[in-house]
């Protein structure tokens, strides 16, 4: 699933493309939206909220997406060849005179008033990306449940938006600790920083082409993805275990607690 970072991009992308230009095409491929025609309507913004996409239209609309593990948004020239998947793929197009915007696999799509807007992005916590960022809130957000494992505390979007299995993982090994290690168990003043650390690893990201945790060229990150390599940091063999459905990666000489 993309993470902040990669959700910021797109949206400032889609916004570069759309926003201020009023619609020559629209093409909602749900259903339920298959006989809206949003043509004639200006895009205001494009707007990212954790993982998910707010596009504001004009009269009070938003086209809510979220990318999920497999969507994307592709802005092509006008008359440029779509390459983002086959036809069947796309579930929307919304192109102005310049350029088109088209949204290949997006499993969430809904059109909704935008002061509806909250229904769908309420229940989110501080956006690492957003103006709302709020570390303090976002540290009791995430130690309101001490026995949680701290992999999924970190995965919670009710408790801080943005973060997803990379930063995940990035996240538990710069703090010394298993994704198995109950966040309360976690010493205070490394708790403590857990949220600027995110904060400070999204916000570096987001302009970058390739995702870096680690400063070094060519080994971008420290465990992520690194399952029976060496740890970039001690040399011990870099582990890989499900958790919660997902892949938790680790070391187990730099991160101290449980081992899934």
């Amino acid at each position: 699933m993309p993470e902040g970072d990669t959700v910021w991009q797109t949206a400032r992308r889609l916004h570069t493309a759309l926003a201020g230009a009023a619609l020559t095409r629209s093409d909602l491929r749900v259903p339920k939206y298959a006989t809206v025609d949003l043509i004639g309507r200006s895009v205001l913004d494009v707007t990212p909220r954790g993982k998910h996409l707010l596009t504001r239209i004009e009269g009070g609309l938003t086209l809510h997406s979220h990318l999920r593990m497999e969507g994307a948004w592709q802005v092509y020239e006008r008359g440029g060849r779509w390459s983002g998947g086959p036809g069947h793929q796309i579930r929307a197009v919304l192109g102005t005179a310049d350029r088109t915007a088209v949204g290949y696999r997006l499993t969430v799509l809904n059109l909704i008033r935008t002061p509806e807007e909250d229904g769908l992005v309420g229940h989110l916590g501080p956006d690492l990306l957003g103006p709302d960022w709020n570390p303090g809130r976002a540290l009791g957000n995430l130690l309101a449940d001490p026995a949680r494992p701290l992999g999924e505390a970190l995965l919670d979007q009710r408790n801080l938006a943005g973060i997803g299995n990379i930063y995940k993982s990035e996240l538990c090994f710069l703090t010394g600790a298993t994704p198995w290690l109950p966040i309360g168990a976690l010493p205070r003043d490394r708790a403590a920083k857990l949220p600027a650390l995110a904060h400070r690893l999204l916000t570096a990201n987001r302009d970058r082409p390739v995702r870096t945790t680690t400063g070094r060229r060519g080994q971008d990150l420290f465990v992520y993805g690194r399952a029976g390599r060496p740890c970039l940091r001690c040399g011990t063999v870099v582990r890989l275990a499900d958790q919660d459905g997902r892949p938790a990666y680790w070391c187990p000489s730099c991160q101290q607690g449980p081992m899934d």
